[in-house]
Formats: C-alpha cells, structure tokens, sequence
C-alpha cells in the first residue's frame, strides 16, 4: 500500500498533466494576441454611448470612508453600460483567446485598421483632449486592467480544451501567453508603487515590510490549505510543492522594504541582482532549478519558487526606477506639458527591452518563467512597455475617457484577481473542464467572466474598495 494517501479528485492527476510539458508559442504571436487587448480598450473608450452615460443617468459622487467613488443614480442604466463595456473589451478577449486565437494576425491588423480610422475620422480641431496628469493616470489604469483581464480570463481557460495549448504555462524554457502573467502582475505595481512616487513611509522599515507582507502571507497560506483540502490540482513544476503566487509577492515585498534604495538607483540594484542571478543560473543553478529530483528539505521541495524570488525582486526594481524615470521623477512637471515626449520614451525603452530579449535569449539563455531569469525579465518589460505604449494613444482619441468595467476593476484590482481565482476553484470543483465539449466551454467561459464583471461593477457602484494593505 502506497505512504501517500490517495486523490479523491478523479481527474486531478489528468488536469496536472493537461498542464505539463508544455513548449509555448513564439514572442511575435503573443505580442500580436496581447496587442488587440489594449486596441479593443481604446475602441471602447473612443465610443460614447450617450444614451447610458448622460442624462437622467449623470455620474455622481459617492463617499465613503472619505474615498470619492463616482457611481451613476441608476443601477440599471450602470448595469447597461457595464454588460456594454463587458461586450466591447471581455468578450472580444476571450474569443480571440480561444475560437479566434488561429487568425489572431488577420484580428489584429483587423482591429488596428479601425482604431485608426476610429481615431482619423473623430479627430478635429476642436475636440476636447485629455492631456497633462490625467492622461497618463487614465493610460496606467487602463493598462493595469487590461492585464488583470488577460489573467482572469486565462486562469480558468487554460483548464478547458477550447484554450490552445501554446498559450498554457510552459515546462522549462519558452514563451506564452500565461507565463506573462506573475511577471506582469509584479511589474505593474512596481510603476506605480510608493517607492516609484517617491512616497516615504512615516512608519520605521520592519513595520512597513510587516504592513505590507502579512496580507500576501496570509493568502499564501489560505490558497495552501484551501488547494491540499479539498485536493485541488497544482502543477508542482510552476513554483514547487508548497509554494505559490502570494508567497513570491510577499518575498519581493520583504526584500523591497528591507534594502531601501532611492527610486533614481533602484534600477541600477535591480540590474546588479538580475546579472548576478542569471550568472548564478549558467553556472548550474539552472540544472537544479529545472530537475524533477526534490529532496525532502522545504527548500528543495520549493526551489523554483524561492530562488526565482531574486528575479522577481530585481523586475521589481527596475519597474521601480521606470515608473519614477517616466512619470513621478522630479523632471515629471515638464514630461507631463509633453505627452509626445513621454509617450516616446516609452516607445524606446519597449524597444530596448525587445531587442536585449532577442539578443540575451539567443546568446545567454532562453527566456524561463520558471526560473525568472534575466530574458524573461526583459521580455516581461519589452511586453508591458509595448501594451502601456499603445494604450497612451488615447491622447489623440477625442473625449475618451475610462469605461465603467476599467474603473471598476481599478478600484478593485486584487480583490478582483482573487474573486476570479474563487470562481476558477468552483468551476474546476464542479465541472468537468478536461472532457467539456467547444460550445459547453466557451458557455463556461463567458458565464464566468461576466459574472466577475457584475459583481465587481456592483462593489464599485456601492463605494466599496477593498484594500488589503
């Protein structure tokens, strides 16, 4: 008889292998899937529907615990405009995610066209423009959201058969979709973190590092002993046995409050750590990390998730010193009276960022998010520079302006992330994804996905922001 007590998951075992081995696809087709992401934003923000949004139904201002959260008087007409928005932006997404993805370069060049001539045919020399702050405020939020979106709809999709298997998590070394997305996610709030704004903290380190791990510690510990309770799937190759996406953020955020660096140097640490984790890595770490051999030790059952922490740290770092450099460092008062100039640099530093991936992927080492090495943390730069860079062409949009599922999402964005991971452990609980047919899948997915954008517009409506820390 077995030591181990058995699975009394049927499927447990075939949904972990449904995951495993997996190669990816190539950094041109996922650059042109996650570009009709941040297109299908601008289109929507370039329409107004002024049947929903004006009127009867004007936005107020809503308080609660001092917070302005702007709301319409009508529920109904908000629930309108949100199921709009949810068929402009989410519902594209997932179809080009899923039953599209195999003519995703004919969508794309597609959708391009009409952004252009979206933007040609409402541009006049009278229209109202969004410049200066709030651009760029409405640019950062809107990309943010747009990569929560990408999250929460592959995080139950990739379960389903109807999800091209390109785009699922890869084994080793490669490139998908999916495996953007703890890079992503670090890199985001980075931008726009307290050290990137250059906001001190009154409180002494250790408290701050406490304030802002203890909430990530906890989920850890609770999506632990949630997955091992009910036998949940985990494909242990992802981050290691025990280890999963909370506890890899509250690692970067101890070392973050720990070594405080000025967000003009932070980059140069970040690429001090990067470059010598990736030495480490081509010195034979890598073999290590990427072996199915685990001792019985914590950090042998866990190495992928705990040595891949530094570099996540130094991605943090360097996203750190990006968001000061574009945005809130002191020359920010004259980038902001040029949104061309910023919207340049932008440009560049995507570009940069591409053509260090190529050439550290070609020469070094080939890009490995299970490892975090240097090439995956340049391709996750290169990536989410691109995405904010298109996404700033809302300046030439004539009285664009955020959708209420963006705000909404906005205001909310990691309870959303985990309301979705709830939603994902019930369907998987429930639902048979393995064996689920094309038609029953897509129904799934677009249930799914809908419901997290009601719920999370109804928090919204109702003032109500959950922060964890």
């Amino acid at each position: 008889m077995d030591s181990l007590p058995r699975s009394f998951n049927a499927n447990k075992h075939l949904k972990e292998q449904f995951v495993s081995n997996l190669t990816g696809s190539s950094m041109l087709e996922i650059s042109a899937l996650l570009t009709t992401v941040p297109i299908l934003v601008l289109l929507r923000q370039s329409i107004c529907f002024q049947a929903l949004t004006d009127g009867d139904t004007k936005e107020t201002s809503l308080k609660k615990n001092d917070t302005a959260i702007v709301a319409f008087k009508n529920l109904k007409a908000y629930l309108a405009t949100l199921v709009m928005d949810f068929v402009f932006i989410v519902l594209p997404t997932l179809l080009l995610f899923t039953v599209l993805a195999e003519w995703i370069y004919v969508w794309m060049i597609l959708l391009s066209l009409l952004l252009i001539f979206v933007i040609a045919g409402k541009r006049s020399p009278h229209s109202p423009y969004l410049e200066g702050p709030k651009s760029f405020r409405m640019s950062i939020s809107s990309y943010r959201v747009a990569m929560m979106f990408v999250t929460c709809l592959c995080i139950l999709a990739v379960d389903f058969r109807i999800f091209p298997r390109e785009f699922a998590k890869t084994e080793t070394y490669g490139t998908s979709l999916m495996d953007l997305g703890v890079g992503s996610f670090v890199l985001v709030n980075s931008i726009v973190s307290r050290q990137a704004r250059n906001v001190s903290s009154s409180m002494d380190w250790w408290k701050a590092a406490l304030k802002s791990t203890s909430p990530l510690l906890l989920l850890g510990f609770a999506r632990l002993v949630s997955t091992m309770s009910v036998d949940y799937q985990v494909h242990v190759g992802e981050y290691g046995v025990h280890w999963n996406f909370f506890f890899t953020l509250a690692g970067v955020s101890i070392l973050t409050s720990t070594v405080n660096v000025p967000s003009k140097y932070s980059g140069i640490l970040g690429s001090v750590i990067l470059v010598g984790y990736q030495s480490w890595l081509s010195s034979g770490l890598n073999v290590y990390l990427l072996s199915n051999k685990r001792g019985m030790d914590i950090i042998s059952r866990n190495k992928e998730g705990i040595f891949s922490i530094f570099g996540y740290w130094g991605m943090y770092l360097i996203g750190v010193q990006v968001g000061y450099y574009l945005f809130f460092g002191n020359h920010s008062s004259v980038m902001l009276r040029s949104n061309n100039g910023t919207r340049i640099r932008v440009w560049l530093l995507s570009i940069l960022f591409w053509i260090l991936t190529v050439l550290l992927d070609r020469h070094v080492e080939r890009i490995s998010r299970r490892m975090c090495n240097l090439p995956y943390v340049t391709w996750v730069l290169a990536q989410n520079l691109q995405l904010l860079a298109i996404l700033m062409l809302s300046d030439y949009v004539p009285g664009s302006k955020m959708s209420a599922l963006e705000k909404a999402f906005d205001r909310n964005l990691l309870a959303s992330f985990l309301l979705a991971n709830v939603l994902t452990g019930l369907v998987n609980l429930f639902v048979d994804t393995l064996f689920a047919s094309s038609v029953s899948a897509l129904l799934i997915l677009i249930s799914y996905a809908l419901t997290l954008s009601v719920v999370m517009g109804i928090v919204d409506f109702y003032g109500v922001r959950l922060k964890f820390w």
